[in-house]
């Protein structure tokens, strides 16, 4: 047998690069992944704070301009989002679906009165933020109370609140790890290559003539591992969403932009750095301190 057939073919993960790139994106995914939750549970506090509902009740006697006048000033206020004139009969007829029972019947009238349902933008979504709206409410006539979900409104900005703390605490400690662990990978890319370092700086080579095919190498690899990081974020929100039935569980354009821009981002930018860094530790290094290392 000859002594080429017994020589083994090299493993793909021999090569450095490969293997490399592979760990960046993986580090990227979970960096990727951390951004995600974050955008995801902003978009999902600002749908529930958009959800909660301000119900302006008004007296019988309002007649239909001052009812009207009422509406178009919320309407072209800031804080809400969408307004809805719910009549004494249309009142009547909720409470009957959801609790079965006419109350006209044995009171012998209506006793529900008529309001206006008020979405709120999530920024005014607060209790300082909706007693202020009840003061300036006030001034008009004809309003016989603010009914809203005082409770519900405190819990979920509490509930958002450490969410949004324990998610960004994550995300640092994530991105440090990330910034590790990338620049180890890329360190031991460029260790491999000390001596012709080492070479190129012996015969006149410029620090930026060397370091330029190691950081443009290392952008490449970044963006390739960028790119695998996002595929694979994709497969599991798709994964999720079919195996957990979360098919609601929508990702907005904006999010899915943001996030990708972000791996991207991070990924060309922390590989052109480490391996600025890497490349200069070896440009310092005399020739014989590199066989000790």
């Amino acid at each position: 047998m000859s002594k080429e057939k017994t020589i083994k073919r090299k493993h793909p993960f021999a090569n450095v690069h490969f293997t490399s790139t592979f760990s960046m994106s993986l580090v990227l995914f979970l960096v990727g992944m951390i951004c995600l939750l974050l955008f995801v549970a902003r978009d999902m506090s600002r749908y529930v704070k958009e959800n909660i509902n301000l119900s302006i009740i008004l007296d019988d006697q309002i007649g239909n301009q001052s009812a009207k006048r009422i509406e178009k000033y919320l309407l072209a206020s800031p804080y809400a989002k969408s307004v809805d004139f719910v009549s004494k009969e249309e009142a009547l007829k909720d409470h009957i679906a959801s609790l079965g029972e006419d109350p006209q019947k044995f009171l012998g009238y209506n006793p529900l009165m008529a309001s206006l349902e008020v979405k709120l933008n999530a920024d005014y979504a607060s209790v300082d933020s909706v007693n202020m709206i009840e003061t300036k409410l006030r001034k008009f006539e004809h309003i016989n109370r603010v009914a809203y979900q005082k409770d519900m409104v405190t819990l979920v900005n509490e509930n958002i609140k450490k969410m949004s703390i324990i998610l960004i605490a994550l995300a640092a400690i994530l991105l440090f790890i990330s910034i590790a662990l990338i620049n180890n990978t890329i360190r031991l890319t460029v260790y491999s290559n000390r001596f012709l370092i080492n070479t190129m700086k012996l015969v006149g080579a410029t620090r930026w003539f060397i370091r330029k095919p190691y950081i443009g190498r290392s952008m490449l690899n970044g963006l390739i591992a960028a790119i695998i990081s996002i595929l694979l974020l994709v497969g599991m929100v798709i994964y999720m969403q079919n195996e957990f039935g979360l098919q609601g569980m929508m990702i907005q354009p904006m999010t899915a932009f943001m996030v990708s821009f972000i791996v991207i981002f991070l990924g060309i930018l922390l590989s052109a750095i480490s391996s600025y860094i890497a490349v200069g530790r070896y440009l310092k290094m005399s020739s014989n301190d590199m066989y000790f290392i």
